[in-house]
């Protein structure tokens, strides 16, 4: 699932997270990049925030906010793709940081017509989130309200709110207030959509999210084609989607490597109270192009997964098939 490589407001963020680095040495950076990495997203508890100060919160954005930027955009370009007459009123990101899930947002509504708030416990991270958001030239963004709040268990939302996102989060989180977290999103939001990076135990988090979102009344609108349960086998196999991340000069430092990209690999799961209908089935890995035909992995409304072969003699819908991508929606409207 790769959502376009150049966007205004994917060029404004990079923009914008150019700012906050100016005066801090690439090498001092580069340690708090790599020791952020293997903390910020373990089992950190809330009240002991790994990001320390400025210097901190600034290389972790730098490095981090365009690739959950991407994946967040990807799934709710999905969302969008199944229910593309909803615009949301109300924004709420829990656990949003500096802000990334914001700017998905925003991007994904460009008129920008709704209100943002962003909900986190490291005060650092909504004073940079803030800072980065007078570049933007979406009303949402300039307009968003920064206000810190412990993620967890007593976490109360506004009623009716349209749309909560939670990216990279719950793995941060204890079991409780995990659970205490998704049920406060089912219970006060028109539509929910949860991205945990595309490991086997950020899928685990995402399919024990989306049996809670289901079991509270939510219906399931992407990416899974129903709202029943995942036939995937736990353990043995996981779903999850890439996103394609241009590579700053930070990620090279931090990385190395050459490539100017990298692909963000993410699991999530976007659920309605509304009336929508989710994609007839779903392209859950790469496609295979072989000589006159194409292998898709489906997930599909009969609630188990498939192969599909389409072959060249198959005219339009071979072509749509060399043409689909990994995360799509399976056939394309019109083929």
């Amino acid at each position: 699932m790769h959502a376009p490589e150049t966007a205004p407001t994917d060029e404004t963020l990079r923009t914008a997270l150019a700012g906050p680095l100016d005066g801090l040495p690439p090498r001092q950076a580069a340690q708090a990049v790599d020791r952020l990495i293997a903390n910020y997203r373990g089992r950190t508890p809330t009240d002991a925030p790994v990001l320390r100060d400025r210097s901190d919160v600034a290389a972790y954005a730098a490095y981090r906010m365009p690739a959950t930027f991407e994946a967040v955009r990807a799934a709710l370009t999905a969302f969008r793709a199944q229910a593309p007459a909803w615009t949301p009123a109300t924004h709420i990101d829990i656990g949003g940081g500096t802000g990334a899930a914001s700017w998905a947002v925003a991007a994904s509504w460009p008129e920008g017509t709704h209100t943002t708030t962003v909900l986190d416990w490291a005060e650092p991270a909504l004073a940079l989130g803030r800072e980065l958001t007078r570049h933007a030239a979406s009303d949402a963004l300039r307009g968003a309200r920064w206000r810190r709040q412990t993620i967890g268990d007593g976490l109360a939302l506004p009623d009716a709110t349209d749309l909560v996102t939670v990216s990279y989060v719950l793995g941060e989180l204890t079991d409780a207030d995990r659970h205490a977290v998704v049920d406060e999103a089912a219970r006060a939001a028109q539509a929910v959509v949860l991205i945990e990076p595309g490991t086997p135990d950020g899928y685990l988090r995402i399919r024990a999210a989306r049996e809670r979102l289901v079991a509270a009344g939510l219906r399931v609108l992407a990416p899974c084609p129903h709202s029943a349960a995942c036939p995937l086998e736990p353990g043995a196999d996981w779903c999850h989607f890439a996103a394609r991340v241009s590579r700053s000069s930070l990620h090279r430092q931090v990385k190395g490597g050459s490539l100017p990209y990298e692909d963000e690999k993410f699991a999530y799961v976007a659920a309605v109270r509304f009336d929508a209908l989710p994609a007839r089935a779903r392209v859950v890995r790469r496609p295979q192009i072989r000589k006159g035909q194409v292998l898709l992995d489906l997930c599909t409304p009969d609630e188990d997964l498939t192969r599909r072969t389409v072959a060249k003699r198959q005219g339009p819908l071979y072509r749509a098939a060399r043409d689909a991508a990994w995360g799509a929606a399976w056939p394309p409207e019109e083929p």
